[in-house]
């Protein structure tokens, strides 16, 4: 032990008081407190990890890796050590005593000792090596459940593990306070079992308990939800359809290619045998529908000091091609938890083909890739049954090591399937964005999706409809657009793959083996992937923003019928089907050059807007309209937009028969949903979130139109519930900028709790929404920025604040006859309509109530009995009532009034009753004892004050309801 430090108390250590080896001690031995491993604890921290010196040897160890784990590895790694050389020293005293080995053997002996010795040490330093490089224990999803917890800083893992009975398994990647715990197979959800319990016994229970501390709970399902994005089947009509028509022109055009082509391949000395095949890279044959990459080749810029992580189903790390390049401290297999992200099965062979495209060697094997000098990592998650916690560390994996993240696959392409990533991974890839590259934020790069066939729409995939995703489509190499690939207004860019009856040619599984039939818009990913890493080669400080920029100012726009192009606000051409064009790299790099840093991101969010109509089916939309202001952008400090997003519910029987349009304030239509005839399912969008890229530039001040359509008439109905706009892009004052709190499973659970303002109304419309005129002037893409600092971010309840202002400047803006009343978000000849009915219905009503107040008045005016019967009830009132007189008259005259009276009469007069049976054949008109017209007055009051009492009744409540109904009608 050195000299000058103190050994810790060994019966401190077993009472488990110090639970991490303090600074300056020796890592106790496993079976002897009172040894102790030659492993010098020099410092620890719970944020940095622990270092230490192992023989000689300087290790250091982050946060994530598992401190039981290494406290177990150290000790019994010295114990290999010592058993090994006790083992070699038996072996040597033996052989003595026996006389085996002579003088000069025995030097041979104690050299072969310490060669044992040194490779012990070395495989003992490279494991622990291994552990402090992001070592993950593996995972038994068949036998055991797991769950992803979020704790609060002041809440212990190993408290919570203690308290609920599960083992830590370490933290989640680089996401802070949130760990990994294992249990027994169970058929319920242990954690949220006990948080609900605790919840319901918090107040009777009292005190504080490990499990409040726990802010999001997630248990982990191994599933297969990710798909290759390879190359589907081709159809014939297209491939007919795709025959090369050459003029002179065009056979001129070749030979030039020709002869350039290998002046290239003479300059930069390449010799690859399929290099004059990879016309993704130099096309020959259709001269410039390739990605112009030569030039940049030429001035030495091939991606050196990049790294691209491939996460696919693995990379062939031993072919020759890829060797070269391969980054193993970036890599790690994620299927089988293994550091070296092999190919195992028969299929394993999409990550190798994709990285062929990325970096292949400039060497004698196969082609070369787009940027051959950029490094390439392997993340191997695609190849068995993966979970949510394994995703998310695949997507956040050496962030800091690996650049940009290539992703060609997602959701299945079937044209029914809709599906985004859990939250946990989303928390992932923000963490990755904000800290990712030192700050500047990791590249995501997705493809497309190959689904169009199907009718699928890449706004349905929760990957590539994401902010933070570079989303590329493909482009065949004659320019068209192949069938294959998919449209969506969250597509920014495409880039070449197969079509028109030729293919991707890149490196395959083996050691010297080639492929030519890659494609699909998995083919297109890597290689924009590979582009980009050639623009951090220039320029290393881009954001991740920075990226997507120059990307849409860069690309190449396609011309034709099926690009369906419209005019941005800025001047740019945007095309569903191909984003804002083809990347070229060339223009992409040099604008690279020169770029001004954007600043920091910041973002308006509307408040819920609630619809809560019928969806009309056919031709016609139900339309409905939001006003943003320019002072919601100011407060919160948004200069211009980037990406718009709309979070949506929709309540229809069958969901592949809606469609959603977003028109902006410059007329440019987002087409967030198309309908997709596969699509049976039987709900609509739940808290659904579309994209678009196609208002890149905008304001953002103005009113943001929505038109959802149930396309199809049939038995199947739909309703939009509500819906919410989201404004992302750059900030007015960076200094007042903010990182955007993680997401939380809750985020869309506020809906009823914001009032929808008065200047949101729904309408039906029937004019199909058209493409933004060309306008004479375009606003720059560098709008003036405002010198008055601007408040941060507001909250929601600045939001709502902001909506009442906008709902003002929506009803003073009217200025026709009716404006001094609610305009109902309508417009103007729309109102005149309203409240000409509203009138009509009060001009009815009211002559309603005179022509019944006037027939009443008549009546009683014409009525000779009307002055005595109201005598005779003040008579009756003082005198009494007989029940034999109301009990006597004519059976059709008899009267409930009169049942009342005799249910209520205190007795019944004897002599009248007998007189009456006796007398029962005389006249009904006459009653023995009374005259006559005191029975006819008395039984005609009894009817008629009954129903001149119910007569008044229902006049006055008419008359009551007809002078305090409102004017509008009720409405």
């Amino acid at each position: 032990m050195p000299t000058g430090l103190a050994r810790p108390d060994p019966d401190l250590w077993r009472s488990r008081a110090v639970q991490w080896p303090p600074s300056g001690s020796y890592i106790p031995h496993p079976s002897n407190a009172s040894a102790w491993s030659p492993i010098l604890v020099r410092n620890f921290t719970l944020d940095t990890g622990y270092s230490c010196s192992f023989r000689g040897h300087d290790i250091t160890t982050n946060r994530s890796t598992s401190p039981v784990f290494v406290l177990l590895y150290l000790p019994l790694s010295n114990l290999l050590i010592t058993l090994i050389g006790k083992t070699h020293s038996a072996i040597t005293r033996l052989a003595r005593s026996r006389r085996l080995l002579a003088p000069p053997f025995a030097s041979q002996g104690l050299l072969s000792f310490r060669i044992n010795m040194k490779i012990a040490s070395l495989l003992s330093l490279a494991g622990l090596t291994a552990l402090a490089h992001g070592a993950r224990p593996t995972r038994d999803y068949a036998s055991n459940d797991y769950y992803v917890l979020h704790l609060d800083s002041a809440t212990s893992p190993d408290q919570v593990a203690s308290r609920l009975g599960l083992a830590h398994e370490g933290q989640l990647g680089a996401l802070d306070d949130h760990h990994v715990f294992r249990a027994s197979k169970a058929d319920h959800d242990i954690v949220k079992r006990e948080i609900t319990e605790r919840k319901r016994r918090k107040r009777d229970l009292g005190g504080s308990d490990p499990v409040d501390g726990i802010l999001l709970s997630k248990k982990q399902e191994a599933r297969q939800h990710l798909f290759k994005r390879g190359v589907p089947s081709s159809p014939k009509a297209w491939l007919s359809r795709r025959e090369d028509n050459l003029s002179p022109k065009d056979i001129a055009a070749r030979d030039s290619a020709s002869q350039y082509q290998a002046t290239i391949m003479k300059e930069l000395e390449i010799a690859d045998p399929i290099f004059k095949e990879q016309w993704h890279l130099l096309n020959p044959i259709q001269p410039g529908h390739d990605v112009n990459v030569t030039g940049l080749w030429l001035d030495g810029i091939t991606g050196k000091n990049v790294t691209v992580a491939v996460v696919d189903d693995g990379l062939d790390m031993h072919s020759d091609d890829l060797k070269p390049n391969y980054f193993a401290a970036g890599s790690w297999d994620f299927n089988d938890n293994d550091p070296e992200p092999a190919p195992e099965l028969d299929d394993d062979r999409h990550g190798t083909r994709c990285a062929g495209e990325v970096a292949a060697a400039r060497n004698d094997v196969c082609g070369v890739g787009v940027a051959y000098d950029a490094k390439v990592a392997g993340l191997r998650i695609l190849s068995k049954l993966i979970s949510d916690a394994d995703e998310a560390e695949a997507l956040m994996y050496k962030y800091d090591d690996n650049h940009i993240y290539s992703c060609s696959w997602g959701p299945s392409d079937d044209g029914q399937t809709m599906e985004a990533p859990d939250v946990v991974i989303r928390r992932a890839m923000l963490k990755a964005i904000q800290k990712g590259r030192s700050g500047l934020g990791s590249i995501y790069v997705f493809a497309s999706g190959n689904g169009a066939g199907s009718g699928d729409n890449c706004n349905f995939d929760g990957y590539t409809n994401s902010i933070y995703s570079i989303t590329v489509g493909a482009v065949d190499r004659t320019g068209l657009h192949p069938y294959y690939s998919e449209e969506c207004s969250a597509q920014l860019v495409v880039t070449y793959s197969s079509g028109s009856g030729d293919a991707i040619h890149t490196t395959d599984v083996g050691k010297n083996s080639c492929y030519k039939a890659h494609g699909g818009t998995s083919a297109a990913a890597p290689l924009a992937a590979g582009i980009f890493a050639l623009v951090l080669q220039v320029r290393p400080d881009l954001t991740w923003r920075d990226m997507q920029y120059l990307a849409m100012d860069t690309a190449l726009p396609i011309e034709g019928d099926e690009a369906n192009q419209q005019d941005t606000a800025i001047g740019k051409k945007f095309s569903h089907t191909f984003g804002y064009g083809k990347i070229d790299s060339w223009a992409l790099v040099e604008k690279a050059k020169d770029w001004e840093l954007v600043k920091p991101q910041s973002w308006y969010f509307s408040p819920w807007i609630h619809v809560k109509k019928a969806i009309p089916e056919g031709r016609d939309g139900l339309t409905v309209a939001f006003k943003v202001t320019k002072d919601m952008l100011k407060d919160s400090n948004l200069a211009r937009v980037e990406h718009v997003t709309v979070t949506m519910n929709v309540e229809h029987s069958r969901r592949g028969d809606i469609s959603v349009d977003l028109i902006s304030p410059e007329n440019v239509v987002s087409h967030l949903a198309v309908a997709r005839s596969g699509d049976a399912k039987e709900q609509g969008y739940i808290d659904w979130t579309f994209m678009s890229v196609a208002h890149w530039g905008e304001s953002g001040v103005g009113k943001w139109t929505i038109i959802i359509r149930d396309t199809e008439k049939n038995s199947f109905k739909g309703k939009f519930t509500d819906w919410r706009l989201k404004l992302w892009g750059e900030a007015i004052d960076a200094d007042k900028a903010t990182l955007l709190p993680m997401p939380n499973s809750s985020d869309d659970d506020d809906h009823d709790k914001i009032v929808a303002t008065t200047s949101i109304a729904a309408s039906t419309t029937t004019a199909p929404p058209g493409t933004k005129a060309a306008t004479t002037q375009h606003p720059t893409d560098h709008p003036e920025r405002p010198t008055k600092p601007a408040r941060p971010s507001g909250t929601e309840e600045g939001d709502a604040s902001s909506t009442e202002e906008a709902a003002q400047e929506t009803t003073s803006a009217s200025s026709s006859w009716v404006s001094w009343l609610p305009t109902f978000g309508a417009s103007k000849k729309a109102q005149v309509w309203i409240y000409g009915a509203v009138g009509l219905i009060a001009a009815f009503c009211v002559g309603l109530g005179i022509y019944f107040w006037i027939a009443r008045r008549r009546r009683l005016r014409n009525n000779p009995n009307n002055n005595y019967e109201f005598e005779l009830i003040d008579e009756e009132e003082t005198q009494g009532l007989n029940s034999g007189e109301k009990a006597a008259g004519n059976k059709a005259r008899r009267t409930r009034g009169g049942e009342l009276y005799d249910a209520f009469a205190e007795g019944s007069d004897d002599e009248q009753f007998e007189d009456y049976r006796d007398h029962r054949e005389r006249s009904n008109d006459r009653l023995a004892g009374d005259d006559t017209q005191h029975y006819a007055v008395g039984d005609d009051s009894d009817d008629s004050d009954d129903s001149d009492d119910s007569d008044d009744s229902d006049e006055s409540d008419d008359d009551e309801k007809a002078e305090t109904r409102p004017l509008g009608g009720g409405r």
